[in-house]
């Protein structure tokens, strides 16, 4: 199938290029836009979205992000397809945001450690949200997400800023939420951040059904959720404190030879 003719840019709406101020911050900008698409695409592979559902920004600096497109496919994406905008609801580019530029800007407003938004309409997790049910602390991998439970904003109508207050509540102290009847946000300070919540989220999601499927489910004290979350603040890096672990130094062989 032919791609789409370009649509005709509004008075404001200009090339992305043309606003940029040297050669290397073009290169870096060309990297997020393309960060943008393989994020989407990687959405699809993981099956956190079908179609054209959900959407991906990325932010550019304190003012700006690039933000995936209004109802285009995934696989067609290029570059140039990600449009540009501003925390003014100003775009740039020749294709149209997503329509839930809204909460995308609002986000980056209220949050400035938030690099990057997934939004997803994730089996699982959206079918929770389609009860109204939130994630509570039955695991407690939930604090992954920045507190001791997962909300979920109430129905608003989609691409409204109705929805977007909506969301910005039930983010508070938060780093993902579950909208009612929609689908999830997740954030994070980069792109891969924001995904691999997404994903958690989904796998939380999945455990959650199952559990109620089977009885009651326990749910762990709101102070470990605290202590579980504090924790994860330094998860994974090379100085999580933990005194019981003592370094013996960096060569793996000479510890070898000496067990030999």
């Amino acid at each position: 199938m032919p791609r789409k003719s370009r649509r005709t840019a509004k008075p404001f709406a200009r090339s992305i290029t043309a606003i940029m101020t040297n050669a290397t911050t073009a290169i870096t900008d060309r990297k997020l836009r393309e960060g943008v698409i393989a994020t989407c695409r990687e959405l699809v592979q993981r099956g956190l979205a079908y179609g054209t559902s959900g959407n991906v920004s990325v932010r550019l600096d304190e003012r700006r992000f690039f933000i995936s497109p209004s109802g285009m496919q995934y696989d067609a994406l290029e570059p140039d397809d990600i449009p540009l905008m501003n925390l003014d609801g100003h775009w740039f580019g020749c294709r149209r945001p997503s329509s839930e530029w809204r909460f995308h800007r609002d986000i980056f407003r209220s949050w400035d450690e938030v690099g990057a938004i997934v939004h997803t309409h994730s089996p699982r997790a959206t079918s929770l949200a389609c009860t109204g049910r939130g994630i509570p602390a039955f695991h407690y991998m939930v604090a992954v997400a920045g507190g001791p439970d997962i909300r979920c904003a109430p129905y608003c109508t989609f691409g409204t800023q109705e929805l977007s207050d909506a969301a910005i509540a039930a983010l508070q102290g938060r780093k993902a939420c579950l909208l009612a009847n929609h689908g999830v946000i997740a954030t994070g300070a980069d792109l891969l951040a924001a995904l691999t919540l997404a994903g958690e989220i989904e796998n939380l999601a999945i455990q959650y059904c199952a559990a109620l499927t089977i009885g009651d489910v326990r749910t762990l004290p709101e102070l470990e959720m605290h202590r579980v979350a504090e924790k994860f603040r330094t998860y994974g890096t090379q100085d999580s404190p933990d005194s019981d672990l003592v370094f013996g130094g960096d060569d793996i062989q000479c510890c070898l030879n000496e067990g030999s």
